[in-house]
């Protein structure tokens, strides 16, 4: 994609996703609508953001019974999202059975471990070894299920991309150089990430609270 940069709109209004959305257009390269605004508007909601033009990011991180995450995957077809995230903890036959039911042109990526966790909350969760080789071992199983990519820090993108050379890679947790980095652990810059072989960068509050969003946008667009 021309653009690798999506918004994340991690709003509670629709009017406030879409209203800060068109302001940005012509500096992202698409939009991700996360749990909170989904869970608040539902298809409605999303059919709102898309009325924009833009690529749809479904950032749902389904994680259940393969059963169950396919006939979630076939509910949002009408949709049709660009991209749609599940949990790669769920397991291959999980993941397997989410790429199945997904729409034709659905890319369908696994999260491996989140940008709010780091060693010490994986060993609090049973998990041994680095964040590096959790994030290693997901994505080879993720890429033996057929999926299309990953979810992955910064940190962990350039291994990943020497391993899958086709795969698609979405990075959150980014930051401009110089930005609070809030609540996240494994940062990078969007810059970093887009030359260590991210396909997809997901920025929300560097430019959705900015003091002005269309500047902060187009200085990020400017860096990659």
């Amino acid at each position: 994609m021309s653009n690798p940069i999506f918004l994340a709109l991690d709003t509670p209004t629709i009017e406030g996703a879409r209203d800060l959305a068109a302001k940005v257009k012509g500096h992202i390269g698409g939009v991700k609508l996360g749990l909170e605004f989904f869970c608040a508007h539902g298809h409605h909601g999303v059919h709102e953001i898309a009325a924009l033009g833009l690529p749809i990011f479904l950032d749902l991180k389904l994680h259940d019974i393969p059963n169950t995450v396919a006939g979630a995957m076939q509910a949002i077809h009408v949709l049709e999202p660009a991209i749609v995230t599940i949990h790669a903890s769920g397991g291959r036959a999980m993941m397997e059975d989410a790429k199945a039911a997904a729409g034709e042109n659905t890319k369908v990526v696994a999260v491996s471990m989140l940008t709010s966790l780091d060693e010490a909350d994986l060993a609090a969760t049973g998990v041994s070894g680095s964040a590096h080789d959790q994030v290693m071992r997901l994505a080879d199983l993720a890429q033996s299920a057929g999926l299309d990519g990953i979810v992955c820090s910064g940190h962990e993108v350039g291994a990943v991309h020497k391993q899958w050379k086709h795969g698609t890679f979405v990075v959150p947790g980014l930051r401009p150089a110089g930005a609070t980095v809030g609540d996240q652990k494994r940062v990078v810059t969007p810059r970093q990430a887009r030359d260590d072989g991210a396909s997809v960068l997901v920025i929300g509050r560097p430019i959705a609270k900015a003091e002005d969003p269309l500047a902060a946008a187009r200085a990020i667009e400017a860096t990659l």
